[in-house]
This record gives C-alpha cells, structure tokens and sequence, in this order.
C-alpha cells in the first residue's frame, strides 16, 4: 500500500528490451528498475549516506522480532489462515479504531505478503485485461507496472506542480474516464512527491468515483507520516459503508519492517472469497511466525511509530531548509510521507547526476525519471533517517550544487 507503500530494490522505470526467448510477452514487458541502476553502481562505499530507497535506518525494534522467535520456538510453522491469523486480523480492527475512529469487522480485514501484493491483488480483484486503471503521477512506479503485468492499462493523470507544491488537478481526473475506467489508484500522502489529499479533495474523488461506478484503490500507507496532525485525512473519514475502496497497507514503513514483506487489505466483507481465493492462488497466505511479529507491532508499536514521525519531522526540515537555502533547489517541505522531492538548478538529465552526485559527494538519490510522468529533472531522497547524517548529506548536496 506503502507506502505504503513503499520504494523497494524493485522499483522500475524502464524495460530492458533485451530478447529472451521462450519468455511470455507480459514477463518480458517488466519494466527495469531506474533505483537499483544507482544503488548497484554505489553499493558498498565506505561513507556512503543512502537516500534512495523507502525506508528508515533503524532495524525493526526486538519486541516484535522476539514475538516471531518465539512464535518460531513455538513450532508455529506450518500452512494456516489464508485471510491471515485471526489475532492479526483482530489486532488490525484495533490499529483503524485508535487511529481512525473506524470500526471494521474482521471480515473486512485480509493480510497480504507486503504492501506490494496488496497492490497487485487489489488490481487483479477490478480490472480485467484491457480495463484501465487511473493513477496519480509523478509515482511509485509499482502500481502502473503491477496494472500492466496484470493485463491492465495503467492511465497517468499529473498533479499539478506550482511553486514547488503539488496540487490534485480534479479536472484532468475526470477527463481521463473512459468506458474502460475501472478504479482510481490514489496514494496519500504521496510517494515520491510528499501531496497529501486534503478531505475536500478526497470527498470530491469519492464524488467523481460514485458517478462513475469506480473502485478506489486507497494507499494510505503513509497515513501516519503527517506533519500537520496525528495523521493524514483518510478516505476512512468521509466513505459511506456501500462505497467501493480497498485500502492498502504495510507494516514497512511505521515499524522498520521492509524486509519481513507483510501487509494488510481493507476491503467490502462481500469480496472476501475473491480475495481469499486471490491469496491462495499467490502465497497461500503469510508465514505464522511473520504474522506473530505483525501483532506485536501492531499491539505495541505505537511509541516506536511515533518517534518515527518525530525523526523524520526533524530530518525533513534539516534537509529541505538547506537545499531551499541554496536558491537552486525548487520544493517545499513536503506535508506528509518521508520523501523530497527536489528540481535543482542547473539539472536535466537527472540519471546521470544522481551518479554524479554519488561520486562527489557519497549520497545516494533516486532519480525523478524513476517515478514516470512529471518525474523528469527531479530527484528523490528519503529523510527518515538520523538527522545528523541528514545533517551530513544536506551540507554535501549544498556543496554540489553551488558548485554546479
């Protein structure tokens, strides 16, 4: 969901165009990743600081890890609950009610191997081969290309950028329905570019989706990483029960989990056994032991979540302060997720710097044509990390751009 959703070694932009036969069409059209080509040519440097991928540098704190070894000790190894353990399931219901006043049932609760499958299994329960799919760019490249593996058309619809602050274009929304049009993709707060819906802007989507007869895909795997409130505006505070939304979720980003892949959907009870079905056809379901993990994060995580927030607060404004500082760099301190999103002065081709930058100054970025359309001359850094290494990698980038 990540991020969410989240930016993962996975991440893509480009196809390979290699030939490989033997191979389906489909498998071949899997676009490359513009992330790892960076991340490969710097992998290893000593005194390297890494802003490229999604994820904090802290690992995930023991009381959940111990939680899985002792579910491991346990002999909880075997096939189990497709849908996902109920304690799971239970302790997801109790994780929307203390942050969302929302209370789901646990039939609306499905746990997935990571927010990247809650994507792909949400695409797949919607759009049918020739559907489109709606999404808003710059973007995590994951959903349009999890759409087009799919058999689906992933649609592209900017957000508008002005003054270094993006903005929903509600207009362009609606002018790119077709009779095809299936579901909306929404992800708020945004990665890469940090927009966060406002409630008049998710009102108005869920208006323009009811007219319609559109699903929404709802990535609000950021939801926690608001700088402005507890948390983010949810589609959760303004749906009616008939309305047609999965949210996607992961437990990545707020418990330093990216590497456990473990995720969760929020959907209709009544498309339960589609999605059940879905899972078991994928992974058969998650690993018990991961799921112990999950529910202690869940359970009693929110501290550790929280100080996530407050060190990522702190590094976003050290960075974006010192790159605005510079009177060469075009954003804002972003209002939610844990990204900058940066046009320097004097930067076109934005692969190629982000090499550069990595051999000059040892900080790792991701370059903006990583994110498709509306990506091209910006670069991405991800600030949920110690402020005195973001402290670091501010003074390098400042110095590389006075230089330039």
């Amino acid at each position: 969901m990540s991020s969410s959703s989240s930016q993962s070694p996975s991440d893509t932009s480009a196809s390979t165009g290699q030939a490989s036969p033997g191979l389906s069409a489909r498998a071949l059209a899997a676009p490359q990743s513009g992330i790892v080509e960076v991340v490969n040519y710097a992998r290893g440097r000593e005194g390297l600081i890494p802003l490229w991928v999604g994820e904090g540098d802290l690992p995930t704190p023991d009381f959940i890890s111990q939680a899985a070894r002792d579910s491991l000790t346990a002999g909880e190894t075997f096939y189990t609950w497709q849908r996902g353990i109920p304690q799971l399931r239970q302790a997801i219901v109790r994780y929307y009610d203390r942050h969302f006043h929302k209370t789901l049932g646990i039939d609306n609760v499905f746990v997935t191997g990571s927010g990247m499958q809650s994507i792909k299994l949400s695409v797949e329960a919607v759009a049918s081969p020739g559907d489109e799919l709606l999404f808003l760019t710059p973007a995590w490249p994951n959903f349009a290309a999890s759409a087009e593996l799919s058999g689906a058309r992933a649609v592209g619809v900017p957000l508008s950028f002005t003054d270094g602050k993006w903005q929903l274009d509600l207009d362009r929304i609606a002018a790119a329905i077709t009779p095809r049009t299936k579901a909306i993709f929404v992800n708020t707060p945004s990665n890469p570019t940090g927009w966060t819906a406002t409630q008049s802007d998710l009102v108005a989507l869920l208006d323009l989706a009811r007219r319609h007869g559109l699903w929404i895909i709802a990535d609000e795997i950021y939801a926690l990483y608001f700088y402005a409130d507890a948390r983010a505006p949810s589609f959760l505070d303004v749906m009616e029960d008939e309305d047609r939304i999965i949210f996607v979720n992961s437990f990545s980003k707020n418990w330093s989990m990216t590497g456990w892949r473990a995720g969760w959907i929020v959907a209709p009870a009544e498309i339960g056994q589609a999605l059940e079905n879905l899972i078991q056809y994928s992974t058969s379901g998650v690993a018990p032991f991961i799921q112990a993990g999950a529910c202690a994060a869940l359970d009693h995580g929110d501290e550790f979540a929280r100080q996530n927030v407050v060190k990522a607060t702190m590094s976003r404004d050290i960075l974006c302060d010192a790159l605005i500082a510079t009177n060469r760099v075009e954003t804002l301190r972003p209002d939610g997720a844990i990204y900058a999103f940066l046009k320097i002065d004097g930067i076109t081709d934005v692969r190629a710097a982000a090499l550069d930058i990595v051999d000059r100054t040892l900080v790792g970025l991701a370059p903006g044509t990583a994110f498709g359309q509306g990506g091209a001359g910006f670069m991405r850094a991800c600030f949920l990390r110690d402020p005195l290494h973001i402290r670091t990698a501010a003074d390098r980038l400042a110095s590389y751009i006075a230089a330039l």
